[in-house]
């Protein structure tokens, strides 16, 4: 193995890491809004909306990644370009970044997975929370906001956290976009001396980095979400053993203020 060539593209692959994760924090924001109202309208089983949710998780889930994102890279300029066209705009998309195109394939499917992590989420919490929460005079809006999706993103947190490593691992894909990201940058080293064993390995040790941070992200992130909730309930303990019944008056008054 040549040592020279790993560290020289080890420091240049690294300026890909900021394109990686645009790719990832853009399609996630992309895609939460759309992801949860998936989420919401297969848990309460709206009508055409639960129906098409199951279409589009099929779907997403029997194509490979790597055919969507030619599908997508290959049809949405031409369309663009045709709306273009109709609005009388002379802009020419086909001049535009890749990475936009990455974002909006990328935010595609994204959605899919994400609603699925939702929905599981959303699923774990007492449906009797929300009766609770009515009763009381709070909107179903309120419930949601103030009640069940606090509860629900503890839920969440670990299958957020492989949706997102997933996330970062499928950009390794945009490079047949030919946008620079890590792979590409380490092909194109590559190319130049036929080090491509050494180059993959770089491309390895990158994401195995950037997973790992991700990861040590998440788990910080649950460790302290659960020690709130051990103080909140020790409060809340010694509070009842104190006042067990004006806790309970308070309480109610509280959130119908609310």
């Amino acid at each position: 193995m040549d040592w020279q060539f790993i560290i020289e593209t080890f420091f240049l692959t690294l300026k890909g890491v900021p394109t990686t994760l645009a790719i990832m924090v853009v399609a996630f924001v992309l895609s939460f809004l759309p992801a949860l109202l998936l989420a919401l309208a297969r848990i309460h089983q709206v009508k055409g909306v639960t129906a098409f949710s199951m279409v589009y998780l099929a779907f997403v889930r029997a194509t490979p990644p790597i055919l969507l994102i030619l599908f997508f890279y290959s049809l949405l300029p031409s369309v663009l370009n045709v709306f273009m066209q109709h609005i009388g705009s002379s802009v020419n998309v086909f001049e535009f970044n890749p990475i936009f195109y990455a974002f909006i394939v990328f935010g595609f499917f994204t959605t899919a997975s994400l609603s699925e992590v939702f929905r599981s989420a959303l699923m774990t919490v007492d449906k009797g929370q929300l009766e609770a929460g009515q009763a009381v005079g709070l909107s179903t809006f309120q419930t949601y906001r103030r009640i069940i999706f606090p509860q629900a993103l503890v839920s969440a947190l670990p299958n957020l956290c492989n949706l997102m490593i997933n996330l970062v691992k499928g950009t390794s894909l945009v490079f047949v976009m030919t946008v620079q990201d890590i792979t590409a940058i380490a092909r194109v080293q590559a190319a130049y001396g036929y080090h491509y064993f050494e180059a993959y390995f770089v491309i390895f040790v990158v994401y195995l980095l950037l997973c790992g941070a991700i990861q040590g992200v998440f788990s910080l992130l649950q460790r302290r979400i659960f020690r709130q909730s051990i103080r909140s309930k020790r409060k809340e303990q010694a509070h009842v053993k104190r006042y067990p019944y004006s806790q309970k008056l308070s309480a109610a008054s509280s959130f119908k203020r609310r």
